[in-house]
């Protein structure tokens, strides 16, 4: 969200700028007007001042209502087509920060998933870039947590990347087991160096052997699908705040 320079207007930087907007509900109002407003140039009709005022044009043969409705058709689909590949020049994590991943995980049903009329395509690439990368920033610790599902299953489903997995595993703890055990680290570090080494590459030998690039690329594939399809179709609802409800009731009651 980028602004021309203003002279007139305060200094404020675009990070503390999208603070006030996220903490005010202002994104969540200009999704809302982005996604009810009706792009297509049909809808749009005249005042009755203007159409006083300006005289009539001449008469032009109408077109057929079938064909202005193919081409209404056409111009709504060329428009979904180009809101949907901005996913494919757009960064979901510019704006993602530590403090997105240290807070509180969002709720699964009522603020993760929503309800039916959560969910709405874009009107334009502007509010595809608006809504995944604010989307990617709320919901940061549940794709974390659906990635790691993801993971499972795959390794689920590819029980040798797996077995690999744990071998190695329990080769690097066996080898810290016999490091503290004789203690190479103060006797002799050059062997405890060339077990490393060895390590290192028996580690690397089992986990191609055992194909788990081909498990770890599929978790990251249908991860990053997730993600991206739900930050694109999920609406900038208002966050809920726990405890907002208690608080209201006893400022009632008072």
């Amino acid at each position: 969200m980028a602004f021309a320079s203003n002279p007139l207007s305060l200094s404020v930087t675009e990070p503390a700028f999208e603070a006030w907007l996220r903490d005010t509900g202002y994104l969540e109002i200009l999704d809302d007007r982005a996604a009810s407003a009706d792009p297509s140039p049909t809808s749009s009709s005249p005042s009755p001042s203007s159409s006083s005022s300006v005289p009539d044009p001449p008469l032009r043969p109408r077109t057929s209502a079938p064909a202005a409705e193919s081409s209404g058709l056409a111009a709504r689909a060329f428009s979904s087509i180009r809101t949907f590949t901005s996913l494919f020049t757009l960064n979901p994590f510019a704006k993602l920060t530590p403090e997105d991943l240290s807070g509180g995980t969002p709720s699964w049903t009522l603020e993760f998933i929503g309800g039916a009329g959560s969910y709405s395509w874009p009107a334009g690439s502007a509010q595809s870039r608006m809504r995944v990368q604010e989307n990617v920033r709320r919901y940061a610790r549940n794709y974390a947590l659906l990635s790691v599902i993801v993971f499972a299953c795959t390794l689920y489903k590819m029980p040798v990347s797996l077995l690999g997995l744990i071998a190695c595993l329990v080769l690097w703890e066996f080898g810290r087991f016999c490091g503290d055990k004789w203690q190479l680290e103060e006797r002799s570090p050059g062997i405890r160096q060339a077990f490393i080494h060895i390590a290192q590459l028996a580690t690397a030998v089992v986990l191609y052997m055992c194909n788990l690039q081909l498990a770890i690329a599929c978790a990251v594939g249908v991860s990053y699908a997730v993600l991206i399809f739900h930050a694109f179709l999920r609406k900038l609802t208002p966050r809920r705040i726990p405890g907002a409800n208690q608080h209201g009731r006893l400022m009632q009651r008072r």
